[in-house]
């Protein structure tokens, strides 16, 4: 169920300018905005992400002009958040896909094998653990989440994460 359709009447009024329902909008977009933001933010910037996403959802809501778009225009705010807050802090995009490819064919395979343990062994250990059991061991994610005792969702979200600083690792 998104968002849209989990809050519509609030979503409705606070679209049409009810500054009460605005701020209760405010209040229940929070939780998904910084679930949203920690799978696609560097850690050090979730909170500014979902600070600026709630300031933007205050100000900018009532140019949504679909009620149901509301979620994919709230996602994709957040998500220009972490953009912009990593190149601020690293100096660059660390999901440029067009560096990534760039540095990829600059290596050689023994050198790239040496940095990708190397990026493996930065991880801290329940990360590194799910990377194995999916990209070496090849097990699903609900082996994984049988074999770690975890829920699936939980899984996902440490993969992607160990993913994703593994990544800045290599590339930063």
């Amino acid at each position: 169920m998104s968002l849209a359709t989990q809050h519509l009447p609030v979503l409705d009024a606070a679209h049409r300018g009810d500054p009460a329902a605005l701020a209760q909008l405010l209040r229940l977009c929070q939780p998904d905005i910084r679930r949203y933001a920690q799978r696609n933010c560097l850690v050090a910037d979730v909170d500014d992400a979902v600070q600026e996403a709630l300031l933007v959802l205050s100000r900018r809501l009532s140019s949504v002009r679909a009620l149901a778009a509301f979620s994919g225009w709230l996602f994709q705010v957040v998500k220009r958040a972490c953009r912009r807050l990593g190149r601020a802090a690293l100096g660059h995009d660390p999901w440029d896909d067009e560096r990534a490819d760039q540095w990829l064919a600059s290596q050689d395979t023994a050198g790239l094998r040496l940095e990708l343990v190397n990026a493996l062994e930065s991880l801290p250990a329940d990360y590194l653990q799910v990377v194995l059991l999916r990209d070496f061991a090849e097990m699903s994610i609900a082996e994984i989440a049988a074999e770690v005792g975890d829920s699936t969702a939980a899984v996902k979200s440490r993969l992607h994460r160990a993913r994703t600083m593994a990544r800045e690792y290599l590339i930063g």
